[in-house]
């Protein structure tokens, strides 16, 4: 080798290592400053005419299958916790602090509230003439129907922040398009170009990451480099450019209200009339709280509400029929039946007929005639009579119709269908609880096994750059041998 070629290789190499230095310090610097994700930057060598290596090109370490999977347990992650989230709300209802971290104690559910009113009317059955046990009765009764109010404003609670995080999915995913069409633009005209898009690739890998806790997504890639994105039940979000996602938000919700769906496009993605329903993402989690989940709830708190005044009702003497009694609703003109009354569990009350604080007299529970005197069972005012009472008792506990939509058994007793309702929401709690642990922790694998195989490994890194050091001080070396040696050339010719 000549010594002009010598030079040519020495100088060209000096080039590589300042360019594979400057690759090094950019994936060591991206590392440590970035917040999104970050794939490892490598050059692409080949061998030049004169036989040094030269930098091609720089790419970015990828691996469709790892990042992919990402995606999707991200997603699902998304998804779990969200409803987890909700149906914990839920829960409080009837669970415990210590299950739940709530301040609100299983002595505040239906349930119990209605153990104890059956408690105090076994005691006023064997009391009937005592007012401390009447009084007992009614307290109880209050607690109860305050309970079940408590109850249906937490369902409606919960699914009005679910339609709010809804509305802010939305509305991220949006803003998330619009970034990832300029992304992608730039994508597009640089591998034209021939030019480094190594970091464009990450930065648009991190909107898909943040998407992806929106709505599950999948993608393909063309040639040219764009990338379409679809959710995952196939509706398109991205083709060139980016779709409209819309919703209407609804701010309050009644045990009636059905909350409005979002649409890709054009084509609902949610509710009952989807075409293509996501399947994971925070946006379905909290439309499946929102649109199944809570109202399922509710509508069993609205059956139970529906039984109290079926169980309480006062009986006509003379016509037979049947009028609410100890617990009623505004504009009660009967009793539900087994008809479902959308949001009764958040307006059943203690008849006031009954409350010494608002003019009634408790002697009306022990005797009937809370709606006139049609309805008196205690003709005599005997202070034993204890017959109303007894038949309230029994009552609790007889087998009734129930209304389907609360997707329990419907031929039960009414005690029997309230512990029904609290082993389902807590079955629901349980369920979302696991499925959140379970997808926290898949999410967690999937991100370090892509970590693992693309990311930025700083102790690699740092080796790197010490061999290139190393390379470096070999070239300068031989750079001054070549120098030294061109002078006592052109020394010996002279």
């Amino acid at each position: 080798m000549g010594l002009s070629n010598a030079w040519d290789v020495a100088t060209s190499s000096l080039a590589t290592n300042a360019g594979l230095t400057s690759i090094v310090s950019r994936n060591i610097s991206n590392a440590q400053n970035s917040t999104g994700y970050v794939s490892t930057k490598v050059a692409n060598l080949v061998t030049g005419s004169n036989g040094a290596a030269t930098i091609a090109s720089i790419r970015d370490l990828a691996d469709a299958a790892l990042f992919n999977s990402m995606l999707s347990s991200t997603s699902a992650n998304a998804s779990a916790q969200a409803l987890s989230n909700g149906v914990t709300q839920l829960q409080q209802t009837v669970g415990d602090a210590t299950a739940t971290g709530s301040t609100t104690t299983a002595a505040q559910s239906p349930s119990t509230l209605l153990q104890n009113l059956d408690s105090a009317l076994q005691a006023f059955s064997s009391s009937p003439g005592s007012s401390a046990a009447a009084a007992n009765v009614l307290t109880a009764a209050q607690n109860l129907s305050r309970g079940l109010n408590s109850a249906s404003a937490t369902v409606s609670s919960v699914r009005e922040t679910a339609d709010q995080g809804m509305v802010d999915a939305v509305a991220s995913i949006n803003s998330l398009l619009a970034q990832f069409q300029a992304v992608n633009t730039s994508i597009v005209k640089g591998t034209a170009m021939g030019a480094d898009i190594s970091d464009l690739l990450d930065q648009r890998n991190t909107i898909l990451q943040n998407l992806s806790q929106q709505v599950g997504v999948t993608t393909t890639t063309g040639s040219n480099g764009s990338m379409s994105i679809y959710t995952d039940s196939g509706a398109t979000l991205f083709d060139v450019t980016a779709r409209s996602v819309t919703m209407t938000p609804t701010p309050a919700y009644s045990a009636a209200t059905a909350g409005a769906a979002v649409y890709v496009d054009g084509a609902p993605v949610t509710g009952p009339n989807a075409v293509m329903p996501i399947q994971s993402g925070a946006l379905a989690g909290l439309a499946n709280l929102r649109d199944n989940i809570a109202p399922q709830y509710q509508a069993q708190l609205d059956s139970i509400a529906g039984g109290l005044v079926n169980a309480f009702a006062e009986t006509n003497t003379t016509s037979g029929a049947k009028a609410p009694g100890l617990f009623t609703y505004p504009g009660a003109t009967s009793v539900p039946g087994a008809s479902l009354i959308p949001g009764l569990a958040g307006e059943i009350e203690v008849s006031s007929a009954v409350d010494p604080a608002q003019g009634g007299s408790l002697n009306l529970i022990r005797d009937g005639g809370i709606n006139g005197a049609a309805y008196v069972q205690n003709t005599t005012g005997a202070a034993g009579f204890s017959t109303a009472i007894q038949n309230d008792i029994a009552a609790l506990s007889a087998t009734t119709n129930f209304p389907s939509a609360g997707g329990l058994t419907t031929s039960t007793s009414l005690t029997d269908y309230m512990a029904n309702s609290a082993s389902w929401l807590d079955g629901q709690y349980q369920s979302a609880s696991n499925q959140a642990t379970y997808h926290s922790t898949l999410q967690a694998q999937a991100s370090q096994a892509l970590s693992n195989a693309t990311g930025v490994n700083i102790d690699n890194q740092m080796s790197q750059m010490l061999s290139l050091e190393n390379s470096y001080q070999a070239s300068a070396k031989l750079i001054s041998t070549i120098n030294t040696m061109f002078g006592a050339l052109l020394q010996a010719v002279a």
